[in-house]
């Protein structure tokens, strides 16, 4: 079981993108894994900078960070992507993660 942080744009976006967080979330979960998902950690928003402190803070506990579509076009996904990398946490694409298990 991996223990997976869903990372992907959200300023700007209906909702905050919540919907797409939800929605793979519910995919993922539903195939054993823990889930930190932003939406759930910022239900009601926040400032930027006060909602990245506390979604790094959750990065740290998790062995992936799956990106969700937009995610390069994102100031704060690009930045969580970042950390990811330098501190040897893998990155994936969050549907191609569902492709791989569903196989």
């Amino acid at each position: 079981m991996k223990r997976i942080y869903l990372s992907g744009p959200m300023s700007g976006l209906p909702g905050l993108n919540f919907a797409a967080f939800h929605a793979i979330t519910t995919k993922l979960r539903a195939g054993g894994h823990t889930v930190t998902n932003p939406a759930e950690i910022n239900p009601d928003g926040g400032t930027w900078n006060d909602c990245m402190r506390r979604d790094i803070a959750a990065l740290m506990n998790c062995d992936t960070v799956a990106t969700l579509p937009g995610w390069e076009h994102s100031k704060g996904a690009r930045l969580e992507v970042l950390i990811a990398d330098r501190l040897g946490i893998t990155v994936v694409n969050a549907h191609d993660l569902l492709t791989r298990e569903t196989v």
